[in-house]
């Protein structure tokens, strides 16, 4: 993942692209203050996992603050986050269909054992371990709650 994002990085500064070189460089940036962290914790680097978190949260971020420039009548920099977002999310795997979200969830069920309300949290564990980025977390958690409350 770290060598994918810095041969785009590469390649957008040998294409003179800004907004993408600027975005890169960002992602680059937080993934490194994650591994600084990380090394006070006793740990070398994070993983591909915990960068596609990162990343992940770099969208919601870019997405609340296009929602506020827009309300806010600057446009134009509500298409400079839309932009990025769209850079951001080339690192993503491709999130997964409702069907596939519901047959993952409800392995999980089974691989779990969860039979109440408070095996909640084992079987996002294990849709978490096993579906790292490719499914939205908050609308699992609605429907795992949904399944296992009757």
């Amino acid at each position: 993942m770290r060598d994918r994002i810095e041969e785009n990085l590469k390649d957008a500064l040998r294409a003179r692209d800004k907004l993408r070189t600027g975005t890169l460089r960002l992602i680059m940036a937080a993934v490194k203050d994650r591994d600084i962290d990380a090394r006070g914790k006793g740990k070398e680097q994070i993983s591909d996992a915990d960068i596609m978190a990162l990343l992940q949260k770099m969208i919601k971020q870019r997405e609340e603050s296009a929602k506020i420039y827009v309300e806010a009548g600057r446009d134009e920099l509500a298409e400079t986050e839309r932009a990025e977002i769209i850079i951001i999310d080339e690192f993503l795997p491709q999130p997964m269909g409702e069907d596939a979200v519901l047959s993952a969830i409800q392995e999980a069920i089974g691989e779990t054992g969860a039979s109440s309300l408070r095996d909640m949290g084992k079987v996002v564990g294990v849709l978490k371990a096993k579906f790292p980025g490719q499914i939205d977390f908050g609308k699992a958690s609605k429907v795992v709650k949904d399944m296992l409350s009757g």
